[in-house]
């Protein structure tokens, strides 16, 4: 096997319910083959939500650990493991939002680009955190209904399931997240000094 693939996605790899199976018997090695797995697109659910990269490597750490000690609990009939991953995540990040917090986002910083002018530069990394301020303002569920369908690229029917909450729900939380975003942002193309 050429050393670029990683076994755990080659044809012979196992599928998460194998590994779940093996995980629950307490079985290190199918543990870290499922962190290997899953904990990128979980760390990046857990950013998406929280807004700050320490706050999700704790929370995604924190959904490992559960996983570890609840695998037991899974079973497949209740549905994908990712979904499962999604909604342990979803609610540690709406567990963790709740609570009173520092109001300062961590701006990740973007390496710079020599082709692109210096303005340019700054006004798009203005516009992103202007973004990623809205979204960090957006109620909970309702930032979780977003970033699952746009971010994590889940169905509405996947978003829902990990919500726990019926496709209809799901929906109209994406129409009041869109609906509040375009509010708080319908002046920042203004501020920037953009038309439309």
């Amino acid at each position: 096997m050429p050393a670029s693939v990683d076994p755990e996605e080659g044809s012979g790899a196992e599928d998460d319910e194998a590994l779940m199976r093996r995980v629950a018997a307490g079985d290190h090695p199918a543990f870290q083959a499922l962190a290997r797995r899953h904990f990128h697109r979980t760390l990046l659910l857990a950013e998406r939500m929280m807004g700050r990269r320490v706050d999700a490597e704790e929370i995604a750490q924190e959904t490992f650990l559960r996983i570890w000690q609840h695998a037991g609990r899974w079973r497949p009939s209740l549905g994908k493991l990712n979904t499962w991953l999604y909604r342990v995540t979803v609610n540690l990040c709406l567990d963790r939002l709740r609570r009173p917090r520092d109001l300062h986002l961590d701006l990740m910083e973007d390496a710079e680009d020599p082709g692109v002018d210096t303005e340019r530069q700054v006004a798009a990394q203005e516009m992103s955190r202007r973004v990623a301020a809205a979204v960090a303002e957006l109620p909970g569920r309702q930032r979780a209904a977003l970033v699952l369908c746009y971010h994590q690229e889940l169905t509405n029917a996947e978003a829902a399931e990990v919500l726990a909450i019926s496709v209809w729900a799901l929906e109209a939380l994406l129409v009041r997240a869109r609906r509040t975003l375009r509010s708080k942002l319908k002046t920042l193309g203004e501020d920037l000094g953009e038309t439309r």
